[in-house]
């Protein structure tokens, strides 16, 4: 075997062997080396419900290059609360990891969560890890 091609199989070996193993490293540190706190996180970006909504609306592509999975502070009116989930404005659902029960419809509040996802098909704005930002 000549030595080009023992050098082109162990780099094949080595970029097969990378792409099968990173995942398992990522899952690996995510799983054990704690999970983010996005309370203690500052707000990266401070908006009305209804401005980061209309750029999610306007390019989605952009809002999300900006906005996924960096904590942002939303205010609004909560529409509805549903155990762990407060719907604000009718069009971002934040997820808590536990109930708030100070939380009622109709009440105005600023809610801090990391943004997750845009559903274009509904319309909503989705949060995961949410808190109220007082």
């Amino acid at each position: 075997m000549s030595k080009k091609l023992k050098i082109a199989l162990i780099l094949l070996v080595l970029v097969v062997g990378g792409y099968f193993i990173l995942p398992i490293i990522k899952d690996y540190m995510v799983n054990n080396l704690g999970k983010r706190d996005v309370k203690s996180e500052a707000a990266a970006f401070t908006l009305k419900t209804k401005d980061i909504i209309a750029e999610f609306t306007a390019n989605a592509d952009a809002a999300n290059k900006k906005y996924l999975e960096k904590p942002v502070a939303i205010t609004g009116v909560v529409s509805s609360v549903k155990d762990k989930e407060v719907i604000v404005d009718g069009t971002v659902n934040c997820g808590f990891t536990t109930a708030d029960a100070s939380v009622k419809s109709g009440q105005s509040l600023t809610i801090k969560g990391r943004v997750v996802g845009y559903d274009d098909l509904l319309g909503e704005l989705k949060l995961d890890q949410c808190s109220i930002n007082k």
